[in-house]
């Protein structure tokens, strides 16, 4: 059972992997060994999943949400500037973060229309895919990145008058 199902799923594997290594800054070959591992480990706990397509879809997705996030937050040794490193935890640097974070929360606040949910949905530290915001929203996957742009205009249009006081 366990060979058949993992025959059956390797040349979907492989293709999703391809797919999405790219724009997760990943191998395809690291990609695969991550979901065969987390395959291997589910087989183990829960059995076979009742979709197994849907499943693997799915945790290639997540490992490659994974990747990004790893990618993004490790450094090499050595790679900081002097003082980088201790200053980024300094009490008025991270009230200066946070102040930004809260006015940039704000002016999402004040979009116009469903603008509000999309840039709250592209913020979301859940990192959501174009597929999963467009279900989260209840439109189109393919009208997501246009209504993006027009949002982003609008937050740029609201924004500007603000930073140029500042």
């Amino acid at each position: 059972m366990t060979h058949d199902l993992v025959t059956s799923l390797r040349p979907l594997l492989t293709a999703e992997a391809s797919a999405e290594a790219y724009a997760s800054g990943a191998e395809p070959g690291d990609l695969e060994q991550a979901v065969w591992l987390r395959l291997l480990e589910r087989l183990e706990s829960e059995g076979p999943p009742s979709d197994p397509h849907r499943w693997l879809r799915s945790a290639v997705r997540t490992e490659a949400r994974r990747t990004r996030r790893r990618v993004r937050n490790e450094r090499p040794y050595g790679t900081e500037p002097a003082g980088v490193a201790e200053d980024a935890h300094e009490p008025e640097r991270l009230a200066l973060t946070a102040a930004r974070h809260r006015a940039l929360r704000d002016a999402v606040r004040r979009l116009p229309g469903r603008c509000p949910r999309l840039m709250e949905a592209l913020l979301s530290p859940k990192d959501l895919t174009y597929r999963e915001i467009a279900g989260e929203l209840g439109i189109s996957q393919g009208s997501l990145g246009p209504e993006r742009s027009r949002c982003l205009g609008c937050l740029r249009r609201l924004l500007t008058p603000e930073v140029a006081a500042g």
